[in-house]
């Protein structure tokens, strides 16, 4: 019965843990980032692979999304999950022109996640 008890227990502690938000360094990652994190390992692996960077940019925490290949924007989030800007990519190459510092001026950088799985 005890052993029983130590599983059901251990159960509810894994169970709580993978709905709560995980933590990357000392900062929680937000639940939003969490789901696009969950979505892009649904896709297929990209060469080169895949990453999120949070960064300091223009007094706040931004997450970036570098563009996947060719024609496809970059996505800059705010700390709520908001897409701020495309900061390149996209048809000429320099994003939506809505944060056209962001490349030269953000700072801090933090890999927040990175794709481990191979591109076939």
């Amino acid at each position: 019965m005890r052993a029983y008890l130590r599983t059901l227990l251990l159960a509810a502690c894994l169970g709580v843990a993978c709905t709560t938000e995980a933590s990357v360094g000392s900062e929680p990652t937000p639940a939003w980032l969490t789901a696009l994190i969950k979505d892009l390992e649904k896709q297929p692996a990209a060469n080169p692979p895949a990453f999120i960077s949070r960064f300091d940019y223009r007094g706040q925490t931004v997450y970036y999304l570098p563009a996947r290949c060719c024609d496809i924007p970059s996505n800059v989030y705010n700390a709520a999950g908001t897409i701020i800007c495309h900061a390149d990519g996209g048809l000429s190459g320099a994003g939506d022109g809505r944060c056209p510092d962001f490349l030269s001026t953000r700072k801090n950088e933090t890999i927040v996640w990175r794709d481990q799985r191979n591109a076939s």
